[in-house]
């Protein structure tokens, strides 16, 4: 069974910085792409980063460009987003999904997600 358990999200103040894991189960983790996901409330969900099974090739969203950065360690099945300089917008829950390409497209099945607040 596929699973995912996404960590680290928080109530942080804007311009701070949060750290999110996810550790995926149930597959084989390191032949498939990983993705990001969010969905603020009121909004369709945006994926918002993509990282390559060998994790060199990682794409990210507009939105988040410059200040998010994606990785992954396979060893542990554990894939990774930092969250710099964060603003309001960026208030959401935040999903990892496996990903069947490395575009910025949304993935069948993400997992629970972890929340983010932004506040001051």
């Amino acid at each position: 069974q596929v699973q995912f358990a996404e960590s680290g999200g928080g109530v942080v103040q804007p311009g701070g910085s949060l750290r999110l894991s996810c550790v995926a189960s149930g597959f084989g983790f390191s032949e498939f792409p990983a993705k990001w996901v969010r969905q603020a409330p009121g909004k369709e969900p945006e994926c918002i980063s993509v990282v390559n099974p060998r994790g060199d090739i990682i794409k990210y969203a507009d939105s988040v460009k410059g200040r998010f950065t994606a990785s992954r360690d396979n060893a542990n099945s554990t894939v990774f987003l930092q969250i710099d300089t964060l603003k309001p917008e960026d208030a959401a829950l935040y999903c990892c999904a496996q990903g069947g390409d490395i575009r910025l497209t949304l993935p069948p099945k993400p997992g629970p997600g972890t929340q983010n607040t932004v506040s001051s």
